[in-house]
């Protein structure tokens, strides 16, 4: 989990507007259903940002440590069935692989006017409302980073989202980083390949550089902190720089110099573009089967 650094995470409050803190801070009673690394990371970051931990019920049968801790400052963990009434917003965070079995259980929380915000990678709205026919739903996919307030989530609302709804909604995104809507379901699938996945690429891509580094002749540990540093680094001044990426990378680029050695491998017909083109590819076709 996050520990006590993760409020105060540079850009925190950066996406969040205070219309949004103060939709946050209103919020009524919340069902949290699955708190692992991503439901959790989310959960102390609402906590953290003045949602009241006595509005909040959490339903994970394997709590961990710290969850339990939460259950001890006012979050409700694992209540009996039906002792919980008039939940505005239902979380749902699961496993897709477990969804089928947690549908009847996370339709038994909502009511007539309760929202359902899913952040379960490749279950469609459909699915969602196949358990759930009249219920108001937004699917969600976010990122990893959002556990330091800096990621990135994707939303689209079924017909039955009210303007209210979708307000609470992107309250509650904003929480863990930006937010962005579509329109169009079919989009997610791309959306899942490019930013769901996206973070493990850019932590292949340290791997990768820092064993190109130890095959140049670098100490092992130097050349894994060299490219942790410069990965991290790099995408923190892509983040705050205006430019966009190919004007940084040109401006790290001396003509005829050591970087246009290298991307002179990186851009050639068979480098980088090709191969990134196939695997998000790839991604967006798992996402597809994922859904059924």
């Amino acid at each position: 989990m996050l520990g006590p650094a993760f409020a105060g995470t540079n850009g925190w409050y950066g996406f969040m507007t205070q219309t949004d803190k103060q939709r946050l801070d209103n919020i009524g009673l919340l069902a949290l259903v699955g708190a692992g690394k991503m439901g959790g990371a989310m959960l102390e970051g609402w906590l953290a940002l003045g949602l009241d931990a006595h509005n909040v019920v959490v339903i994970e049968p394997q709590p961990s440590e710290e969850i339990v801790a939460l259950s001890m400052q006012g979050v409700a963990l694992n209540p009996p069935a039906g002792a919980v009434e008039n939940i505005g917003t239902v979380v749902l965070a699961v496993k897709p692989q477990v969804a089928a079995e947690a549908m009847p259980s996370v339709a038994a929380l909502t009511g007539s006017d309760t929202l359902v915000l899913s952040i379960m990678a490749g279950k469609t709205l459909g699915f969602l409302q196949d358990a759930m026919p009249k219920a108001a739903i937004v699917r969600a996919m976010p990122n990893t980073p959002a556990a330091i307030g800096r990621g990135i989530t994707v939303a689209v609302p079924n017909a039955a989202v009210t303007a209210e709804q979708k307000q609470r909604a992107h309250a509650l995104l904003a929480a863990s980083g930006a937010v962005e809507w579509i329109a169009d379901e079919g989009l997610m699938d791309a959306v899942t390949a490019v930013s769901g996945s996206g973070p493990a690429y850019v932590f292949l891509l340290a791997e990768a550089l820092a064993r190109a580094g130890v095959a140049a002749g670098l100490p092992e540990d130097l050349a894994a902190k060299l490219a942790r540093e410069t990965v991290s680094g790099s995408g923190e001044l892509l983040h705050r720089s205006a430019e966009g990426p190919a004007t940084l990378r040109r401006n790290v680029t001396s003509p005829n110099g050591t970087t246009a050695a290298a991307l002179d491998v990186l851009m050639a017909a068979d480098g980088l573009d090709p191969l990134m083109r196939r695997a998000v590819a790839a991604a967006a076709e798992r996402s597809k089967e994922l859904a059924g």
